[in-house]
């Protein structure tokens, strides 16, 4: 079976199209920007030093690429799914199959992870709260009431998650300014210096490629977007304008007020204690934990319309495709995750996380890319089951190549354990094709 992208499904009948541009381009914000600008300043500053924010910068080139992929791609879209979809029209059942569970999979690992790191930084304000109950019981406040408000109507969803783009991104933005009017006043503090060669630019490269991934989540409840095939590509590329520029001048401040910005775990925080001494650290601890409250209401928003999607096609079954009668919320699917944030988080098995991620995220992002010359080609051939790009990429067979080279770099870091993982991600996806071949889930 293909999903022809302009196919109307259920999607356009049992879901209420209310997020808008800019709440779209918040989701998209919130989706990327989680706890990672908090900690890899440091990890980046071993690399390259004081040369580090240029990491930054070509990271997002890098990813910007593969990211312009997904614009057009999207662009001929206005159902649910994401990448489930845009796989599932471009190579048929299976290949949307094996994408989706890789997403469900690396979205709820994600999710438990920055859940978890909630609770670490949660424990510098308030040490009780790390304890095995005192943790769980955080972690279910923080989860199941973004779960009921998602759950009562995804506006309330998408309000909650643009309230916290702003809580997120103004703290960022005055650690920013005081870090710029610092360095105005004091100079930038003499750093050890660090001959970065080819080789390590290309690991930062690698490492930070993922500090701006996740922006797919956001593409999957476009089917409650107003105009999804418009406003997709402007939301994808006005969040990472605004996470480049973020990330890039964080960089420019943590080097230029610590001397080893690579000996700290918080690097933020520390050099926010270097401008305005302990209060500056604890703002930054806050701000921290608003990221992360801001990146769990995305994927509250964003991560349970997979599985509905997937339902709705017929690759799930079929209670998860339930639609709430007067909320209009996918109400099964948004349980079901928030069921299983909260239990992968308390029982710790997020460590996972990292290497899921890294080897999946290629998996998804090289589909992706491969299907803009694929629907293109159809174009040429008239095929009526395709719609037309409303964002056209200048050159984008040539970036959709260029993105998969990208890639093909990526998947060289991948170690032997991330394959296995996939491996195991992808049989799930096997036998979950096997089953939704049936007659009786046969969907033409």
């Amino acid at each position: 079976m293909t999903i022809s992208p302009d196919s109307v499904s259920r999607s356009s009948t049992t879901l209420l199209r209310t997020i808008g541009r800019w709440s779209l381009a918040g989701l998209v914000f919130n989706s990327i920007v989680g706890s990672s600008i908090f900690g890899l300043p440091s990890v980046v500053a071993v690399r390259l030093g004081s040369a580090s924010v240029w990491g930054w910068v070509l990271a997002a080139a890098a990813i910007g690429l593969i990211l312009s992929c997904f614009a057009e791609v999207a662009s001929r879209f206005d159902g649910a799914g994401g990448p489930y979809r845009y796989a599932h029209a471009a190579f048929g059942r299976l290949a949307g199959i094996e994408v989706g569970w890789l997403f469900y999979l690396v979205r709820i690992t994600a999710s438990a992870t920055n859940a978890n790191l909630f609770v670490i930084l949660l424990g510098l304000l308030w040490p009780g709260a790390t304890g095995p109950v005192a943790s769980r019981i955080v972690l279910a406040l923080l989860i199941f009431p973004l779960a009921l408000i998602n759950y009562r109507g995804v506006r309330g969803g998408t309000v909650i998650s643009s309230a916290l783009v702003v809580l997120k991104a103004l703290p960022l933005m005055l650690f920013i300014g005081a870090g710029l009017w610092y360095l105005r006043g004091h100079g930038s503090v003499p750093t050890t210096a660090v001959v970065a060669g080819p080789g390590a630019y290309l690991d930062s490269i690698l490492l930070l490629g993922f500090a701006y991934g996740g922006f797919e989540a956001a593409l999957v409840p476009l089917a409650e977007a107003r105009d999804p095939r418009r406003d997709a590509p402007f939301a994808l590329f006005v969040a990472l304008g605004s996470c480049a520029v973020i990330y890039a001048l964080a960089q420019v401040v943590v080097t230029g007020t610590l001397a080893d910005p690579a000996s700290v775990l918080r690097p933020l925080a520390e050099s926010a204690r270097v401008i305005a001494g302990a209060p500056g650290a604890v703002f930054m601890t806050l701000a921290a934990l608003i990221s992360i409250g801001g990146y769990m209401a995305g994927t509250m928003v964003n991560v349970p319309r997979i599985t509905w999607a997937m339902a709705d096609s017929g690759d799930l079954p079929g209670w998860l495709a339930a639609v709430h009668p007067t909320f209009r919320t996918p109400a099964a699917s948004l349980l079901l995750y928030a069921i299983l944030a909260w239990t992968v988080a308390a029982s710790g098995s997020f460590v996972t996380n990292l290497s899921l991620s890294a080897a999946s995220r290629v998996f998804i992002y090289a589909v992706v890319c491969a299907s803009l010359p694929v629907f293109r080609a159809r174009d040429r051939r008239a095929d009526p089951e395709t719609s037309p790009a409303r964002f056209v990429l200048p050159g984008g067979s040539l970036i959709a190549v260029l993105g998969i080279g990208v890639l093909a770099l990526l998947a060289s870091r991948i170690g032997v354990r991330e394959l296995l993982l996939s491996a195991a991600t992808l049989g799930l996806g096997l036998i979950n094709w096997v089953w939704a071949r049936r007659p009786s889930t046969a969907v033409s």
